[in-house]
């Protein structure tokens, strides 16, 4: 079985950028298969957009692990804003001694740092995606 990460989102593209990079992903592009789908009529100009100089679908796009290990992840548009907490979030393992570097990735890329935590020897990083998505970097 597959998994995959549904996350509703105001910007997909500009949010499936940031996890791919975070991950070391690589976005899911395909504008001739979009293209195909236009000249067939079964999407319409409305439903694309290009997107740093790519055609794509307008309201979300994926990313994925190169080496197909970890979950697909799909960043799809909603209108409304995130209001609450997470009730499901990521929680990134980047291996010993590596959680430092990735927070420091993170940020870089736009995240915001929430707080540290701690229970028993286990000890992670709670921080935002540039829509505000909740996510944790285990130290």
């Amino acid at each position: 079985m597959q998994v995959q990460v549904a996350v509703d989102c105001h910007d997909p593209h500009r949010l499936c950028r940031f996890w791919a990079a975070l991950m070391d992903y690589r976005v899911e592009q395909d504008p001739a298969f979009v293209q195909r789908m236009l000249d067939e009529g079964q999407a319409t100009q409305e439903d694309t957009i290009v997107f740093d100089g790519v055609l794509c679908w307008a309201t979300a796009e994926a990313c994925s692990d190169p080496e197909g290990k970890g979950p697909r992840l799909l960043f799809q548009h909603v209108p409304e804003a995130k209001a609450v907490k997470n009730r499901v979030h990521l929680d990134l393992h980047p291996g010993r001694g590596e959680g430092a570097a990735m927070v420091e990735k993170a940020l870089g890329l736009g995240a915001t740092k929430l707080w540290d935590g701690r229970q028993g020897p286990m000890a992670w990083t709670t921080l935002a995606d540039p829509e505000g998505n909740e996510f944790c970097i285990s130290a």
